[in-house]
């Protein structure tokens, strides 16, 4: 493993360890609501604060951005993006579908990558030309040809109601031509899964960049595709993701295309 991202797993499995601490004590946590449908916990932020920790310690020169704690400048040709708990609202409801994400941004591309699950001991990991693996094994995504038997991740615009008449257009398109569509709550989780051959694509919309920083790194390392909903590489400035094999991502890209408002076409 690469020793940058060693770091990055250290740091992952101790802010696991601190949402495995809570996770059978929900009813004493403090909960906040950062947004509607958007909330957050001690946890969240004593996950984070973790992590940022163990990065600090060993890149005091790099940036962080945060989802709870912002950005923390410093060398913006290296800046780490984490997102200590994908899945809050699983969490809360005691619903074990959540992750640590961490990905280091490098000089305007993503080199390493995790996702962690605490709760089923699962550790994705992935660094540029290295491959990805899942606790050590290298993962492949599917080699499906196109929609027939496949399995879609996505994720409802729970966030962002303007658009969700759109999403419904899209899942009404894709829906019948797929085996089944699943909806569990944590991107990061999704593509890590993709990535893993769990499932055949994913699309959603407006996901923010430390949902899927990590996540769109290990897909492409197990030889998957990743884009915007135009198919180019916007995707973590847009939040608009489309993964999958390359007949299943240019089916998506294909499907959704005319139920796309001018929005979505940025």
């Amino acid at each position: 493993m690469h020793p940058t991202l060693n770091i990055a797993v250290k740091a992952a499995r101790k802010a696991g360890d601190i949402i495995l601490r809570y996770h059978n004590q929900i009813d004493i946590l403090t909960i906040e609501n950062k947004a509607a449908n958007d909330f957050v916990s001690e946890v969240d932020k004593a996950a984070e604060d973790a992590i940022i920790d163990e990065l600090k310690y060993a890149f005091p020169t790099h940036s962080i951005l945060g989802e709870e704690n912002g950005e923390i400048l410093g060398d913006a040709n290296f800046q780490w993006i984490i997102d200590p708990l994908d899945g809050t609202t699983n969490y809360l409801h005691g619903f074990p579908q959540y992750a640590v994400s961490i990905a280091l941004h490098e000089n305007n591309e993503v080199t390493h990558a995790v996702v962690y699950d605490p709760f089923k001991e699962e550790m994705f990991t992935a660094s540029k030309g290295e491959g990805a693996y899942l606790n050590e094994q290298r993962m492949r995504t599917t080699n499906t040809d196109g929609f027939k038997n496949t399995l879609i991740g996505t994720g409802f615009p729970v966030k962002s109601p303007q658009h969700l008449e759109a999403y419904l257009e899209m899942f009404k398109a894709i829906h019948p031509k797929v085996s089944g569509i699943r909806r569990a709550g944590s991107a990061a989780l999704d593509l890590a899964y993709l990535a893993a051959g769990r499932i055949d694509g994913f699309w959603e919309i407006e996901l923010n960049i430390w949902d899927i920083a990590a996540g769109v790194l290990l897909i492409k390392e197990a030889g998957g595709f990743v884009g915007d909903f135009s198919g180019r590489d916007k995707y973590l400035e847009t939040g608009n993701v489309v993964a999958g094999n390359e007949k299943v991502f240019k089916e998506i890209l294909k499907t959704i295309h005319p139920h796309l408002t001018a929005d979505l076409q940025r």
